[in-house]
């Protein structure tokens, strides 16, 4: 996905409807959705490549651009003629998001699309020591296609790390750790809204057959589930809060980063626990650097 920020001030209502005039006074553009995360572990000092689906327009050259000058390997990117880059909008007066405008297709993509994606995954897994799978439910990810590329990462020994969209039922049988939000969990879980969060967590390791699950809670910190332990809970950094676009892709960043290199799944939550905070303190879609990282952690 692309982000793209529109950034402006309101001194006047339009005379033609009750609705604030917003005067640009400048533009940018950042990556989005996926993209975001690769942009957040190459911010890391990571390597990252991408794989995806982007559309023959100034969007997708624009994303690419971006993905380029950040030292994020575009090999896997596919372009599909006549669907568009995702792209959403942002119009904001002073700091204050005023609208936002989505461009995007939902519909599955085409077959030659897809085939052509798993090719593009196939080749960049030779030099992988992680895979991210980010549904968004835009058409991307099908129950068959999930279980194809968790499968081509088995054969490698590589943890999967995935962050599930509620309004898609899949499960995720043989994937090191899924990385559901509050609101995503307990909709996936089916429970009743009285159930715990222990109880959610439970019910989800069973139903998706992961190795692990991770629920981010907000201003509550996080909960890791492991089949066999005891929950393992993570409070938040208290710190003011100003944008949460794009903090779960922060997340699932560091996530990655640290299992790929060899950290525990304590390790990696305590750190994307910790990326989180320094990412909502800033405004727009954001990545966390080493240095703010390490002084988040008092390590510098």
């Amino acid at each position: 996905m692309l982000d793209e920020y529109i950034w402006g001030e309101v001194e006047r209502i339009s005379p033609e409807a009750p609705v604030p005039v917003v005067q640009v006074r400048r533009e940018s553009w950042v990556p989005g959705g996926a993209a975001n995360v690769a942009h957040n572990i190459r911010a890391l000092d990571g390597e990252a490549a991408l794989a995806g689906v982007i559309g023959k327009d100034l969007a997708g050259k624009r994303l690419g651009g971006l993905l380029r000058k950040a030292g994020v390997d575009v090999s896997g990117l596919v372009v599909t003629p006549g669907r568009p880059t995702i792209t959403k909008s942002r119009v904001l007066a002073g700091h204050q998001q005023a609208i936002r405008i989505d461009r995007e297709e939902t519909s599955p993509i085409p077959g030659p699309a897809r085939a052509r994606l798993l090719e593009a995954v196939s080749g960049l897994l030779k030099g992988a020591a992680a895979v991210v799978l980010e549904d968004y439910a835009k058409g991307l990810f099908t129950q068959d296609l999930i279980e194809e590329l968790i499968a081509l990462a088995s054969r490698r020994s590589l943890p999967v790390i995935v962050d599930p969209n509620a309004n898609n039922p899949f499960v995720f049988p043989g994937a090191t750790l899924v990385t559901p939000n509050h609101k995503e969990a307990r909709q996936s879980a089916g429970l009743p809204r009285t159930a715990t969060i222990a109880e959610v967590g439970a019910e989800l390791l069973r139903k998706w057959g992961a190795r692990g699950v991770l629920i981010t809670l907000g201003e509550d910190g996080m909960c890791l589930f492991r089949p066999g332990a005891e929950p393992f809970q993570i409070k938040t950094v208290a710190r003011e809060v100003y944008d949460v676009s794009g903090a779960g892709d922060t997340v699932v960043g560091v996530l990655s980063l640290c299992l790929a290199g060899g950290g525990s799944f304590e390790e990696a939550a305590f750190l994307a626990n910790r990326a989180a905070g320094v990412v909502v303190g800033k405004l727009g879609t954001a990545t966390a650097g080493r240095g703010e990282l390490l002084r988040a952690l008092d390590w510098q």
